[in-house]
This record gives C-alpha cells, sequence and structure tokens, in this order.
C-alpha cells in the first residue's frame, strides 16, 4: 500500500481525493471510503430523482478533477487512498434505490463486491483509461452494474 501523503491534512483538495480524509485509513481505504460515502448520501437520498442526478454529474465532474490534481500533486497514479471515485461510484449505486438501511448495506456490498472484482469493462477502463477520468470510470462502471443488481433486487421484492 502508497504511503498516506502528509498534504491529505494540509491540502483541501487532496483531503476530499482522499475521502474527506478516509481514505487514509491503514485497512481498507476503498472499503472505508464506501462506508464513509453513506453518510453524505443520507443526506443526498432525500433528493428529487433530478436533483441526485444533477449531484451525480456534479460530483463525478469535480471527481475527475479532483482525482487528477490529487495524484499528480502526489505523483501516484490512482494511490489507493483516493477514494472520490468510491464515494460517486457508491452514489451512482443507490440512484433511486428504495429506503432503508438493508438497501444501503445492500448497495454497499455490491457495490464493492464489483469494484474488487472488475467484471470486464471494469478492468479494461481500470488498465486502459488515464488520469483524473480513468481513476473515477472503473468505479463509476462498478456503480452502474452495482445499481442495476440492486435494482433487480428491489424489483423481485426478495428484502
Amino acid at each position: 500500500m502508497n504511503k498516506v501523503p502528509a498534504s491529505v491534512w494540509r491540502n483541501p483538495i487532496h483531503f476530499l481525493a482522499f475521502g474527506l480524509g478516509s481514505g487514509a485509513s491503514p485497512w481498507a481505504p476503498g472499503t472505508v471510503g464506501t462506508l464513509a460515502a453513506i453518510i453524505p448520501y443520507l443526506w443526498f437520498a432525500k433528493l428529487s430523482l433530478p436533483l441526485y442526478l444533477l449531484m451525480l454529474v456534479v460530483t463525478t465532474l469535480i471527481g475527475i478533477w479532483l482525482c487528477e490534481r490529487t495524484s499528480r500533486d502526489i505523483g501516484v497514479h490512482d494511490h489507493g487512498g483516493i477514494v472520490w471515485d468510491e464515494f460517486v461510484g457508491f452514489w451512482l449505486t443507490m440512484l433511486a434505490a428504495p429506503a432503508g438501511w438493508q438497501w444501503i448495506a445492500i448497495g454497499f456490498v455490491l457495490f464493492r463486491i464489483f469494484d474488487i472484482l472488475k467484471p470486464w469493462p471494469i478492468r479494461w477502463a481500470d488498465r486502459k483509461v488515464h488520469g483524473g477520468l480513468g481513476i473515477m470510470l472503473d468505479d463509476l462502471l462498478a456503480g452502474v452494474y452495482a445499481g442495476l443488481c440492486l435494482q433487480l433486487l428491489a424489483g423481485l421484492n426478495i428484502f
């Protein structure tokens, strides 16, 4: 694992890219970052669908810039502690999700599964697309896969 740069605690851009500091976790920073993403999600979940979609577009565009800038500043492409991409990927997973903690937990697990296993084309995007877009894209794709599975489960009324 890469060492957490001290700039995470001094530079607001790095602090955001490191998921408000959650990516500085010494163990499983992607998982800890996804857990931290639940807190703002609780507020975002109250938004109307159009505003939620706008939030996703804005946080994605900001994330591309944050991740690019931070990786360039610290000299490590896709440092394990950069977890803004996990934040947005989880929020994408939860797009139009049913209300309730069980759905948050299911969305969390599904997102982590797809983010870790990286089925096609997620692994391809992770390897071939560079810069801030590359850092964000694999997690956005994982969010799409996880979100589709979440909606399927919700539609089947299993939970």
